[in-house]
């Protein structure tokens, strides 16, 4: 775990204390030299779980000890140093001229009413206002949040549509290369009906596919 103080160490456990009469839960954080602190679990927040690369082990910190302080210290420059770069990229963007897509017309309807299911409130708002981002002459940038199944695979499966009718290549990032069998296998299906070629690169694929 991460304390925010005191930096990694490692949960050994919980115990109950008493002071002055009163018993309370104390989480217990060992460090090194088999230092421990105890944090109340009314401060449960000063605590998170350590996250790092995977299979990387954590290497436990001194308590009362530099290196945490300057690990934050150093964190903190970094932090500084990319938002700096965002606000010039962001900047940057502002300044370009984008691509301005069409407008939604009775082509695109036609793909929307093919959705078999009733979209959310949310859903329906979601397609609008990236629909009128894309129609703008400003690069878009937009961050579509939602919990698995609330739909925002639609949302961007209607963007994709609207770019293809514009005569634009669209790219679908995914993270894993089952999300990416799952996705190809969901948009062949969505897209059935539109002369709309689909195609599928992971490392699923042959050399020779991919070529």
């Amino acid at each position: 775990v991460v304390h925010v103080s005191h930096g990694i160490g490692k949960y050994v456990g919980m115990e109950t204390v008493e002071i002055r009469g009163v018993h309370q839960d104390y989480l217990t954080v060992e460090y090194q030299k088999n230092d421990r602190v105890l944090i109340p679990v009314t401060q449960l927040n000063l605590l998170q779980k350590y996250v790092s690369a995977e299979g990387k082990a954590p290497k436990v910190h001194k308590l009362g000890g530099t290196t945490w302080a300057k690990t934050k210290s150093r964190v903190q420059k970094q932090v500084e140093d990319i938002a700096d770069d965002l606000i010039e990229l962001y900047a940057e963007r502002e300044a370009r001229k984008g691509y301005a897509f069409s407008k939604n017309d009775a082509y695109y309807r036609e793909f929307e009413e093919a959705f078999p299911y009733t979209e959310t409130v949310d859903q329906l708002r979601s397609i609008k206002e990236t629909s009128i981002d894309m129609e703008k002459d400003k690069p878009m940038d937009r961050l579509v949040i939602g919990d698995v199944g609330y739909g925002k695979t639609e949302v961007a499966m209607r963007a994709a549509f609207k770019a293809v009718q514009d005569g634009k290549q669209v790219a679908f990032l995914v993270p894993t290369t089952v999300l990416a069998q799952q996705h190809y296998e969901s948009f062949i299906e969505r897209f059935v009906d539109f002369p709309v070629r689909i195609e599928m690169l992971s490392r699923f694929r042959t050399k020779k596919q991919v070529e």
